[in-house]
């Protein structure tokens, strides 16, 4: 399959296109000038320079495509303005689905997150409970502007659906292994532990994930998944707590975990005066508010019908992490 992929150079975009053409389709990606190419390295694809405000670029790169993977997405926890992340993910949105439409790709992967599905809640045993598919969120759930934003989106992708557009639609948790280029803030926390500079943990948790079975997700969405469903791409074993994913790492690597727990209290009160210092030095804060926010909540996540329905990977969590580790490692993430 000929396939046009957006957000081709980032974390889960580089992996997508590593493993699209492994086997054996051809990419075209869209990218801006000067965006960060390091993930891509090793890999062959044509660019189609451009942006997702640009519809001509986004015509001209979906002539003649099959399918069409739209990665992208502005993510940001603080920004002095919001305006343009919201223009990137959900009038992009728009722009890829309809343009890929135009040009006649028979499947379009939409990359939305789980911070669009509605958020675990403990049982009456205080066991949190990992949601699917079928727990819906509403706008006023959404803790940031970046998952406003992402929610929006989502709501452009499954409107277009409705429309007959062949769109199916995919949640990624939290991806971990090889090419976290930036990296992303889970990847930044493997950062901090590996380099002794996390000098605390947070009460919270997230579904770990390998990013090749997220990346393989979307190819099994391009193959088999049913237009206007959405398919959570996690782990059946991932659903750990920030602390059980340290004691991992430090099985991995022989590093101690961070003995202190910050309360949820404290933190946003450093979120807040750190925002409050951004507001005058323009500066992105270390501890931005819609970080700590998402940090209230473990987010448990069931991808039981992706598993059954596609047949998505399950590499187990851990091998995700050491990946990850080698990696950084690798790549000179890690001081001496």
């Amino acid at each position: 399959m000929k396939c046009f992929v957006t957000g081709a150079s980032g974390f889960v975009g580089a992996n997508l296109v590593h493993e699209l053409v492994a086997r054996g389709h051809s990419v075209r990606a869209l990218l801006r000038a000067g965006s960060d190419r390091r993930g891509l390295a090793g890999v062959e694809y044509e660019t189609v320079p451009g942006d997702l405000d640009d519809r001509a670029a986004l015509a001209a790169g979906l002539r003649g495509c099959d399918w069409c993977f739209h990665v992208a997405a502005s993510y940001h926890l603080w920004l002095p303005d919001y305006a343009p992340m919201y223009r990137a993910n959900v009038e992009g949105t728009r722009a890829v689905i309809e343009e890929a439409a135009g040009a006649g790709c028979s499947r379009i992967v939409y990359t939305s997150t789980v911070g669009c599905i509605g958020l675990p809640k403990p049982d009456a045993g205080g066991r949190v409970i990992p949601t699917d598919e079928r727990a819906g969120a509403t706008e006023a759930q959404m803790s940031n502007h970046y998952k406003r934003s992402k929610w929006k989106a989502e709501q452009v992708a499954r409107e277009l659906a409705g429309r007959g557009l062949p769109v199916v639609i995919v949640n990624p948790s939290a991806p971990v292994g090889p090419r976290d280029v930036k990296p992303t803030p889970t990847g930044q926390v493997i950062v901090d532990f590996l380099n002794r500079a996390l000098p605390a943990t947070m009460d919270t948790g997230l579904n770990y994930v390998h990013v090749r079975d997220v990346a393989v997700g979307h190819i099994l969405a391009a193959e088999r998944g049913v237009v206007g469903e959405r398919y959570i791409l996690g782990s059946m074993d991932g659903n750990w707590t920030m602390r059980e994913a340290l004691q991992v790492l430090a099985q991995i690597t022989g590093l101690p975990v961070p003995r202190w727990q910050v309360p949820y209290g404290l933190a946003w009160f450093g979120a807040l005066l750190n925002e409050a210092a951004s507001s005058f030095t323009g500066k992105p804060p270390k501890a931005p508010m819609g970080g700590v926010r998402m940090a209230r909540y473990k987010m448990f996540f069931n991808p039981a019908k992706a598993v059954r329905e596609l047949g998505m990977p399950q590499t187990p969590p851990r091998r995700a992490l050491e990946d990850a580790v080698a990696w950084f490692r690798a790549h000179g993430y890690v001081r001496g």
